[in-house]
């Protein structure tokens, strides 16, 4: 059983609200990791760390979930979280949505844990987005945030 997944969802089309891919690509070069050219190509799994990319969280995603210890999503957020890089441990939860394709991780661990009888420990990192138009390179406010973004999974990853 791998230990941990790295989660990234998010449009790298509509600018900031890729910021994940560019996290999950910076953390892999920091830690001396294969990484991909683009976010169309799949990072190559390793024996203690999982990365993943998705353009949405998907129900069917619980049952990968049901196989690690720890996982850790990473997401854009909009300015609704007070800090710039906002990470917090994250629990199963049910959460209604008025969108019909939108699942939140914490209704994606519910999931896992009702179908699974297991959940792993969660965590949800989010960084700022400031600009979501139809371009696939972030604003510049955002790029800047991605290295503390880093800094931050590092930490969460040398916890355990």
């Amino acid at each position: 059983m791998n230990k941990i997944l790295l989660i990234g969802y998010g449009n790298p089309d509509r600018q900031d609200d890729g910021v994940d891919w560019h996290v999950l690509h910076e953390l892999a070069i920091r830690l001396n990791l294969p990484v991909p050219d683009s976010y169309e190509d799949e990072f190559l799994l390793n024996d203690r760390l999982d990365f993943a990319f998705y353009l949405q969280l998907t129900p069917e995603m619980a049952e990968d979930l049901a196989n690690y210890e720890r996982v850790c999503f990473v997401d854009a957020h909009t300015g609704s979280v007070a800090r710039e890089v906002n990470f917090q441990p994250i629990q199963g939860e049910f959460q209604h949505s008025p969108f019909t394709h939108h699942l939140t991780p914490q209704s994606l661990l519910s999931m896992c844990k009702t179908l699974y009888k297991k959940m792993p420990e969660a965590a949800l990192l989010s960084v700022r987005g400031y600009q979501f138009e139809f371009e696939r390179m972030l604003s510049a406010e955002t790029a800047a945030l991605v290295p503390r973004a880093v800094d931050v999974i590092l930490e969460w990853l040398e916890k355990k």
